[in-house]
């Protein structure tokens, strides 16, 4: 993983946040205007609603179009160019921002499908020129890492936005839903205070930073692989990756004392979770907040396997 990602994941959560002030912005304004306008715009248009879809694109474009040029500008106009080449860094962090990049592609090309439904677009030019967002933004950012003599562009980073796209798409072709959501959850850890700068001196840094404290979740709605049943339907099963012990990367050079702390694990869990999208509201103002907190895994009753055999039930886990 190049230092990069960590600056498109603090892009990503830019994103995300804007998205979460914009639904602050509309309760605020349910004091201004009538609940019933409020509902109307976010309503999606059963035919093409072209200033809608135009709207999208243009939005689309700028927003990702200038954070492309202003991540060049801040980051690598300041490091020298070299011809483009490839890094093989597979092994570092335990494979954990690989899952960053699988959650962080699907999200985005997420967020860009449900925006074009939102204008009444087709299926087809929702999964066209939506749902591949994500990865084509991705993958401009390998490009540059590409060309950078300090990183160097990595197949494994290609290779999990692709994954992240595939997992959107093949869904709505194969079911026409999402049955499973790539999901995040983070917790502190004492790793961070031995490296701040490498894994965050804050919370906010450590969020981002900490790969010891990030868990990435499969969460399965079971509802939607059991038609007809009784379980709730928005009741999901979630399978957990996260890794624990990394004061490093992997090749990255450290003291010997740090070097001794470096004892890193694989963990797997087991939990369940809440698919919020899958909650009946004919309300679109709450179908919008559950579709941006989706990203998020709702702590819950967790049970946790190591890769050495350890077994470790947590009452909640974040």
């Amino acid at each position: 993983m190049t230092p990069f990602f960590k600056i498109y994941q603090e892009r990503s959560q830019v994103f995300f946040t804007r998205k979460v002030l914009a639904i602050l912005f509309v309760f605020f304004s349910l004091s201004l205007h009538s609940q019933s306008g409020i509902e109307s715009f976010l309503t999606p248009s059963d035919t093409v609603n072209v200033p809608r879809k135009n709207t999208v694109y243009i939005s689309e474009s700028v927003f990702l179009g200038g954070t492309l040029i202003g991540l060049n500008q801040l980051w690598y106009k300041d490091y020298p160019k070299s011809s483009f080449h490839f890094i093989n860094d597979n092994d570092d962090w335990l494979q954990m921002d690989k899952a960053g990049h699988l959650f962080s592609t699907y999200h985005l090309g997420r967020f860009g499908a449900e925006s074009l439904a939102w204008s009444g677009a087709t299926k087809k030019q929702q999964l066209v020129y939506g749902a591949t967002v994500g990865f084509v933004f991705m993958s401009v950012v390998e490009v540059f890492d590409g060309f950078s003599s300090e990183w160097g562009a990595s197949w494994g980073d290609v290779t999990a936005n692709a994954v992240g796209t595939g997992l959107y798409v093949s869904q709505e072709l194969l079911w026409s839903e999402q049955r499973i959501t790539p999901k995040f959850s983070f917790h502190t850890t004492k790793y961070a205070a031995l490296r701040p700068n490498t894994l965050g001196g804050s919370w906010n840094e450590q969020l981002l930073k900490d790969y010891n404290g990030q868990t990435y979740w499969l969460s399965l709605n079971l509802y939607s692989f059991a038609k007809g049943s009784k379980i709730p339907k928005w009741v999901n099963l979630a399978l957990g990756y996260g890794a624990d012990g990394m004061v490093s990367g992997n090749s990255e050079t450290v003291s010997p004392e740090l070097a001794a702390l470096n004892h890193r694990t694989r963990q797997f869990y087991l939990s369940l979770d809440v698919d919020l999208t899958k909650i009946n509201t004919n309300s679109h103002i709450l179908k919008t907040i559950f579709s941006v907190f989706n990203t998020i895994k709702v702590p819950a009753p967790t049970l946790e396997v190591s890769q050495f055999g350890g077994l470790k039930g947590h009452f909640i886990y974040f």
